[in-house]
């Protein structure tokens, strides 16, 4: 049986063509592809993918007053370090995003504030791949962590070669006290 090859996200997809024609994508991609999210993964990351898929829409509008949307969804499962016991810890990630597409980048930043989706510049040469990178990485946890341990956490550290601390602490002022003491006659 042949096995067929993951399609990727493009990088130069026309947004306005592809909300025109109500397009949609997706596929499957090794976790190993994301070059700013494996840093913060732990172990064999080549078998691990990630699920992807965009769908393109025309809003509001004929022609070119109509306004392109973008929706996308991406899930995985990140091989992450828990926090607290520094064990791998499978942490599942998911977006599902709309995100509507203006002229500029002046337009964005205006209508930014007042917009409850996400503002993108719009182009005949998208960067989907980029996007799908993108939103793993603001998907990703801040602090990892198992909901429940494996095991309890160590707290604390200790060296092979860490010496316990004495069980009276030195008293800096007691070879005065002996060299007085010798001196006044009273000491050996």
């Amino acid at each position: 049986m042949e096995k067929h090859k993951p399609q990727r996200p493009s990088t130069q997809l026309d947004i306005r063509a592809f909300a025109r024609s109500a397009g949609s994508v997706g596929g499957t991609l090794p976790l190993a592809e994301f070059d700013r999210v494996t840093p913060d993964c732990v172990g064999d990351v080549a078998n691990v993918e990630v699920t992807w898929s965009a769908s393109g829409d025309l809003r509001g509008g004929q022609g070119t007053s109509a306004v392109p949307w973008l929706h996308l969804q991406v899930r995985g499962e990140l091989p992450l370090v828990c926090q607290r016991c520094l064990e791998p810890v499978a942490t599942p990630v998911a977006v599902d995003q709309w995100f509507r597409f203006v002229p500029d980048e002046d337009t964005a930043e205006q209508q930014d504030d007042d917009a409850t989706e996400d503002l993108l510049v719009e182009s005949a040469e998208f960067d989907l791949r980029a996007l799908v990178e993108d939103e793993l990485v603001l998907a990703m946890p801040l602090i990892a962590s198992h909901e429940t341990c494996p095991r309890a956490p160590r707290l604390s550290a200790q060296d092979e070669g860490f010496e316990e601390p004495a069980a009276q602490p030195p008293r800096p002022f007691a070879a005065l006290a002996q060299l007085r003491a010798r001196k006044d006659g009273t000491g050996e």
